[in-house]
């Protein structure tokens, strides 16, 4: 039941509390559930009488009708693409080898610490000058199959959401100035009642939304779970949850192939959601994934890395518990099981996803953590910034002469970095001295 269902049946029966919602809502609500709203947001409560009835209207579209009837008919999509899309993007830099690993000595650790700590304020600087005015993050769009095809910058919600998520971890003044500029742009391109999407010629979707909604959890539309019934109504014949939202009045140009289930829309779903019965069967499903130990190189349509899946299950089991208490060792075991025979992820981006995931769900014991703070430090750029890898991109279009479209950027790759790298610090200085956490230096 959403926070809005069970603020209406509590004053339905509370006579002290409905006298209290009505005189200060905001204050109500954070008293006796918890919540707190944004300052600058304001919470009216209207009470219906059998002789007076309240309409509410929604705030009007932040589209034209002319415009949402381009949008809807596609005659718009090349334009909607081109205000989304910043041309041209510079060439991909040359990834930096690792320098030689950093060699631990007996009294280092407490170095390697602060190097670590120091590496995390320069990743910040660097996502600092990469974050535009209005608080939004940018990523590249590109050709994997041909880097010679002209790479563009691109601004969605959705790559905001999905790095202020990474930095939400870190209590560095810039991380905490970085996400608050963050939430006011998803706020300022949030459609009614909570939802975004990926371009403006696109429909709306429940990837964006799901990792927006987490972001400005403290907005009242998303508080009070106003965007919920939509989403949770979103689901296919077997119980779940689709990528695109498509209703009557939303563009019609997203391909029926590609409206398949996704286990990383579905496990971010879960996150923001949480424990309901519309997410069971979404639940079940990405347990069994885990827990068969089904290949998922082809499991999802928009993440190519195993280790993308892995990250965004092991974030809803913060929410939510999936399966026995087994389950986090056997998804600890999966995401081991991606490392080569010299036990190396395959790239950063990979380790910083998996290192988070592991920590997660208590499980990163299983790392030697002083050698992961090490490699995250040595491959570090001058700048302070991480390579840029592929992140996440159209698997679907993997074939043919479009080829597969990839989406990434150095400042995707900083943003988990620097989220691997707090768990990592955080795991030392809260389980170090006991034991749990691997710290030998051999």
């Amino acid at each position: 039941m959403s926070l809005f269902n069970r603020i209406l049946n509590k004053a339905s029966v509370d006579d002290n509390f409905r006298s209290r919602l009505l005189d200060n809502p905001k204050a109500a609500i954070t008293q006796e559930f918890g919540l707190r709203f944004d300052e600058d947001q304001d919470i009216v409560v209207h009470e219906e009488t059998d002789s007076t009835t309240h309409l509410i209207l929604p705030p009007k579209d932040k589209l034209s009708v002319t415009e949402r009837s381009e949008a809807k008919t596609g005659a718009a999509s090349l334009d909607f693409l081109k205000k989304t899309m910043y041309d041209p993007a510079p060439p991909k830099r040359p990834s930096v080898s690792p320098k030689e690993r950093v060699r631990l000595e007996s009294d280092d650790t407490e170095s390697l610490v602060n190097t670590a700590r120091k590496s995390i304020v320069r990743g910040l600087n660097f996502l600092q000058t990469t974050v535009n005015e209005t608080g939004a993050w940018h990523c590249i769009r590109f050709n994997v199959g041909d880097p010679n095809i002209p790479r563009h910058f691109e601004r969605p919600p959705f790559i905001s959401a999905f790095c202020a998520l990474a930095i939400q971890r870190s209590k560095e003044p810039v991380a905490r100035e970085l996400y608050k500029q963050t939430k006011n742009y998803l706020v300022d391109t949030m459609e009614y009642p909570g939802f975004w999407r990926y371009y403006r010629h696109l429909p709306q979707d429940l990837d964006s939304s799901s990792l927006c909604s987490m972001v400005i959890d403290t907005h009242p539309w998303i508080g009070l779970g106003r965007n919920l019934p939509r989403i949770l109504a979103n689901r296919d014949n077997n119980g779940l949850f689709l990528t695109w939202v498509l209703n009557e009045d939303e563009p019609s140009v997203v391909s029926p192939f590609r409206m398949e289930a996704d286990p990383v829309v579905n496990a971010n779903i879960i996150a923001y959601a949480g424990d309901l019965p519309a997410t069971k069967t979404a639940q079940q499903w990405l347990r069994e994934l885990v827990e068969k130990d089904t290949n998922l190189e082809d499991a999802s349509k928009w993440y190519p890395d195993p280790a993308s899946i892995y990250y965004a299950i092991a974030r809803a089991t913060v929410r939510v518990q999936l399966g026995s208490e087994k389950f986090p060792l056997i998804l600890a075991e999966r995401i081991l099981s991606l490392r080569d025979e010299t036990s190396e992820f395959e790239n950063v981006l990979q380790a910083a996803q998996a290192i988070v995931a592991l920590h997660n769900i208590r499980q990163l014991h299983n790392l030697n953590v002083l050698h992961q703070i090490a490699y995250f430090v040595d491959s570090q750029q001058e700048d302070g910034s991480w390579p840029e890898l592929l992140a996440f991109g159209d698997q679907s279009l993997r074939f043919g002469v479009v080829g597969q479209i990839g989406h990434g950027s150095e400042s995707v790759t900083s943003a988990f970095c620097i989220e691997a790298l707090e768990c990592l610090l955080e795991a030392l200085e809260t389980e170090g001295s006991s034991g749990r956490v691997n710290v030998s230096r051999d």
